[in-house]
């Protein structure tokens, strides 16, 4: 036997294309959308604290890699988008779903640090959920009120309790080695 014949090609762990990525990518989008369904507060204008709803994709990213989690964060967006739609304007459309549920991906660059990708991810999930607020929902702003103000208000006060949801599991996870075992699980 030659040594070409021996060769053996590996698979791209990081890529989106790979089938097996893309099933990691539903099973993980559809664990994030079971955790999303279990409501622990709701406010008034929409944005909820859930039951560490954001901690697979989390994982995912934290295992697979930006590129991969900033596309399974914005299929999960648009998951959501379908499920619990609302939209007033198309920039909105996309500020609140794909870009702002995509950020979740940006734990993916701190693959061995996952308390700071989280608090990364739960960041640039923030900032786009603000962006939003302050733009188009600008009228919910009590009189006097700046809108950006209000909008960071709002939005960081459940985004705040799912980032300490979301770390508290992580920190669970990593404590019992969980996060270790299971970092690559499935590579060649």
């Amino acid at each position: 036997m030659n040594v070409a014949n021996q060769v053996k090609v590996k698979s791209n762990s990081s890529s989106y294309k790979d089938p097996r990525i893309i099933a990691e990518v539903a099973v993980f989008t559809a664990l994030s959308t079971a955790l999303s369904m279990i409501v622990l507060w709701h406010m008034p204008q929409g944005g909820s604290v859930t039951l560490a709803s954001m901690v697979p994709l989390l994982w995912l990213a934290l295992r697979r890699g930006p590129k991969v989690g900033i596309f399974a964060g914005g299929v999960y967006g648009f998951v959501q988008l379908a499920i619990l739609p609302e939209v007033y304007y198309p920039t909105q459309l996309l500020l609140d779903y794909p870009l702002a549920f995509g950020c979740i991906g940006l734990a993916g660059f701190f693959k061995t640090r996952p308390m700071l990708g989280t608090t990364v991810a739960v960041t640039g999930r923030f900032v786009m959920h603000m962006i939003s607020g302050a733009i188009f929902f600008a009228e919910y702003a009590p009189a006097g009120m700046n809108p950006w103000v209000y909008s960071s208000i709002y939005n960081g006060s459940y985004l705040l309790v799912e980032l300490v949801i979301s770390c508290a599991v992580f920190f669970c996870l990593q404590t019992g080695n969980v996060l270790k075992r299971h970092s690559h699980a499935g590579e060649m």
